[in-house]
């Protein structure tokens, strides 16, 4: 018997002894609780046993205190399972496993589900096993979902490695992957079976070779119906999630069709209000319906927390505490087969959160696989700052740019262009067009017309493309910022409203092997490395990644004069092929909806 079996039955057979009367006891009781059950969807006076890591009993549970047993009054307070995220990057955090875990736990969050997609994109593999290695030192339950492909559009841009079913065998038998990740590769069904058809040829390699192991595959069908819907869930072998989804009438078709509905909340994308009404105004059943972040930055996490909060907006949308809570914890647990989380019964793991207020969702403490590691939002554990091998840190592979590279060149004295337009808190964006000054053959920017520069520079050195356009959303005055974060190949990203800032911030980026650079009126204001795969800080904890990332924001705000929030993880979306309906990768400016390149300036 597996080591980690024959020591479960050792535990089980004393809790069973301590059920049954003999002199062992519970380690801890949580007195006087009001337990969310949410097996029936109760709320209900009971006692909590705990024994080694496992719910020992929930009901009365007197008679299993002992004279070692800790006994923990949380009399009016709500006792509910751990919650879980079920859809999320590490990399849009910018933190580490570890330090994402710092902050989220003491929110109430115990087990995450993440998707390596971002460092899969810049490394492979070798950068998707780095991340599993370090799961091994948290004390949370993480998992990883992996991707099949990369990039998702090959036609459209370029990553740092091609991930395919040939990787495949050796990721989903390393250690903490339960599955495959996001299939974006055929989010746009018809463009993709029109003209790249090989690709859903390959994904359906990787699915079924996941199925054979009895492993999820989340699916990713924005905005897609009928036909095209049906298709992607087959892809995905027929148990398919959507975190895109983002109008009421995309949820009820998902719900009806058996998709897992996962109702994205995160930092920049907030689509649960417009998911939860298929639930609130049409009555639809509940059971598939799941809370995730996507992608959420540290600020948040450590001001205003994690899925505590995502539940909290829910509530607020009409829906029962009981029922909110369900959508973090059995619904996601029953997806993905968690079979010892998201409950609160006998045999379960211990993860308990135990909540102040319900309305308000204010986490008071939170057990840990029996042990209590935190209280009043204080961590009461130690976790040691994990530190990434060396092998993760190459992956910006180009030298500097010049002016001249980023130059959208136009004939006469104006010159139509394509302009991308961002929406506030969505990865969809619009699309327009404006006329703007040329002046000596180069097109120049307007910000009185909130008309950018744009570009999306190739950083790995297979194919020195850079991608150049015209952004509208930002509302900057001056300056330019740039990041190696741009969702999924994570080339380097660079806005602004004069070349030679953004080359300047770029060139910044580049020399650091990866991060984030600000830049106005010919030299840097601030910066930050991202050493780790040009996405992740192994450099600062938790706590200190949130305030650089305010302290920069912040100079975007002030300095450069951006008006809208986030501007780091909304520049780092633009770059996102799979989402309608224009983009920018490396190969130029992507119409998404039709599966084309357009020029910058209209012909």
């Amino acid at each position: 018997m597996d080591t980690k079996y024959l020591k479960m039955a050792m535990e089980y057979r004393t809790s069973i002894d301590a059920l049954m009367g003999s002199k062992e006891h519970a380690d801890t009781v949580l007195v006087g609780g009001n337990v969310v059950n949410v097996i029936t969807r109760e709320i209900y006076k009971a006692d909590i046993a705990i024994k080694h890591k496992y719910i020992l009993l929930v009901g009365d549970c007197k008679e299993l205190i002992g004279p070692e047993t800790t006994v923990i009054d949380v009399s009016g307070r709500y006792l509910s399972p751990g919650f879980i995220d079920s859809h999320m990057h590490f990399e849009s955090s910018m933190l580490t496993v570890t330090e994402f875990s710092r902050l989220s736990i003491p929110s109430g969050t115990t087990t995450l589900v993440a998707d390596p997609h971002e460092i899969g994109n810049a490394l492979g593999a070798v950068g998707m096993k780095a991340m599993a290695d370090e799961i091994d030192h948290v004390p949370s339950d993480v998992y990883l979902v992996v991707p099949a492909l990369t990039p998702d559009c090959p036609d459209l841009e370029t990553a740092g490695y091609d991930v395919n079913s040939k990787d495949m065998e050796e990721l989903l038998n390393y250690k903490n992957i339960i599955g495959i990740g996001e299939l974006q590769g055929f989010s746009n069904a018809k463009h993709v079976y029109r003209n790249t058809p090989e690709i859903i040829t390959d994904l359906l390699a990787s699915t079924m070779y996941a199925k054979s192991k009895n492993m999820v595959v989340d699916g990713n069908a924005p905005e897609l119906f009928g036909k095209e819907l049906a298709a992607h869930i087959i892809s995905t072998g027929g148990k398919c999630s959507c975190h895109e989804t983002t109008t009421k009438e995309e949820a009820v078709e998902k719900l009806r069709q058996g998709v897992y509905l996962f109702m994205r909340e995160g930092s920049t994308q907030k689509n649960m209000a417009e998911c939860i009404r298929a639930v609130t105004e049409e009555g639809m059943d509940s059971r598939r319906c799941i809370l995730a972040t996507d992608d959420m930055v540290a600020a948040d996490l450590e001001t205003i927390g994690h899925m505590n909060e995502i539940v909290r907006r829910t509530i607020r949308e009409g829906v029962s505490p009981a029922e909110a809570i369900q959508m973090v914890t059995i619904n996601p647990a029953t997806y993905f087969g968690l079979d010892h989380v998201g409950v609160l019964s006998p045999g379960k793991q211990a993860d308990i959160a135990i909540i102040d207020n319900l309305e308000e969702m204010t986490i008071a403490g939170v057990f840990l696989k029996g042990n209590l590691v935190s209280l009043k939002k204080e961590l009461l554990i130690d976790l040691p700052r994990y530190i990434y091998p060396g092998v993760v840190k190459t992956s910006v592979k180009i030298g500097p740019i010049s002016e001249k590279d980023l130059e959208i060149e136009a004939e006469g004295e104006s010159a139509q262009v394509r302009c991308i337009e961002v929406i506030p808190d969505q990865n969809l964006t619009g699309k327009s067009e404006e006329t703007l000054r040329v002046s000596r053959g180069v097109v120049e920017a307007d910000t009185k017309k909130d008309t950018l520069y744009i570009a999306c520079v190739e950083r790995y050195n297979r194919t020195n493309n850079i991608g150049k356009a015209f952004v509208k959303g930002f509302g900057m005055q001056e300056g330019a910022f740039a990041e190696s974060v741009a969702h999924d190949t994570h080339n380097i990203m660079v806005v602004g409203s004069n070349i030679k800032d953004m080359t300047i911030a770029v060139n910044a980026v580049i020399e650091m092997g990866g991060g984030i650079a600000i830049a106005n009126r010919g030299r840097v204001l601030s910066e930050m490395r991202l050493p780790v795969g040009g996405l992740i800080t192994d450099e600062l904890d938790g706590h200190e990644v949130s305030r650089k990332i305010a302290e920069l924001e912040s100079v975007i705000t002030k300095d450069l004069g951006c008006k809208i929030h986030a501007p780091l993880m909304h520049l780092s979306f633009l770059a996102l092929s799979t989402s309608p309906a224009w983009k920018i990768t490396d190969k130029g400016l992507i119409d998404v909806n039709n599966f084309k390149i357009l020029p910058p300036v209209v012909k």
